[in-house]
C-alpha cells in the first residue's frame, strides 16, 4: 500500500509539472497593434515549436513592426510578415512584398491536426512545404482545405473585430494598394 501511495504521489507530481509546463506554453501571446486596436494571438508552441520560436525571435527584435498586410482576400485571410520587403518605414517595396522572409533560416513543416478556422494563424510558405520563414496569415473564415497543408502557430483570442477591418486587396491574389500594417508587435505572457 505504501508503494501505491508513493507511485500515486509521483504521478500527481508529474501531472502537476506537466500541467504547469502546458500552462506556461499556453500563456505565450503575440500582440499586434493595428490602426483600429490590438489583436492578441495565443501562440501554440506545443503544436509548432520551431515556428513559434522564430515568430517570437522576430517580434522581440522589432522585425514585424510597421510590416504591411500585403495580401488580403475577403472571406479568406490577411497575410503579413515579410520583414525583408514589407516594412512600410524601411525599404518597403510593394512589387516584392510577399516574396521575402527574414535573415533567419526557412523552417521544416510542422503540420498538425489543428484545423484552420476563423481566427487561426498559420505560416505562409512557397510551394515547398519546408519554406516557411517569417510570413503568416490570419483566417477571416474557416478554411478546411488548408488543414494538414500549412503550419498552425496560434489563434486570435481577442481583437478579431480589428482583424476584420484590415484593408482588403484587389484582384485574384489579394494584393493591397496602400496596405494596412502591423504598427507594433510584442510577445509576452498573459
Amino acid at each position: 500500500m505504501k508503494l501505491f501511495h508513493l507511485a500515486l504521489a509521483g504521478f500527481l507530481s508529474l501531472a502537476a509539472f506537466a500541467g504547469s509546463a502546458f500552462s506556461a506554453a499556453a500563456d505565450e501571446f503575440l500582440t499586434i497593434q493595428l490602426k483600429d486596436g490590438p489583436v492578441v494571438i495565443q501562440l501554440m508552441p506545443d503544436v509548432a515549436p520551431k515556428h513559434v520560436a522564430q515568430i517570437e525571435a522576430l517580434a522581440k527584435k522589432g522585425a514585424y513592426d510597421n510590416v504591411a498586410f500585403h495580401r488580403v482576400i475577403d472571406g479568406f485571410m490577411a497575410q503579413t510578415g515579410d520583414v525583408k520587403f514589407g516594412n512600410m518605414t524601411k525599404g518597403f517595396d510593394p512589387q516584392k512584398a510577399g516574396t521575402g522572409g527574414s535573415d533567419l533560416p526557412d523552417l521544416p513543416a510542422e503540420f498538425s491536426k489543428v484545423p484552420f478556422t476563423r481566427g487561426t494563424v498559420g505560416m505562409a510558405r512557397a510551394q515547398d512545404p519546408n519554406s516557411a520563414n517569417s510570413q503568416f496569415f490570419i483566417m477571416f473564415a474557416d478554411g478546411d482545405f488548408l488543414n494538414g497543408q500549412y503550419t498552425v502557430v496560434g489563434k486570435v483570442v481577442s481583437g478579431m473585430e480589428f482583424v476584420d477591418k484590415i484593408k482588403r486587396g484587389e484582384g485574384q491574389n489579394g494584393e493591397v494598394k496602400s496596405p494596412d500594417r502591423m504598427i507594433k508587435v510584442t510577445v509576452g505572457k498573459k
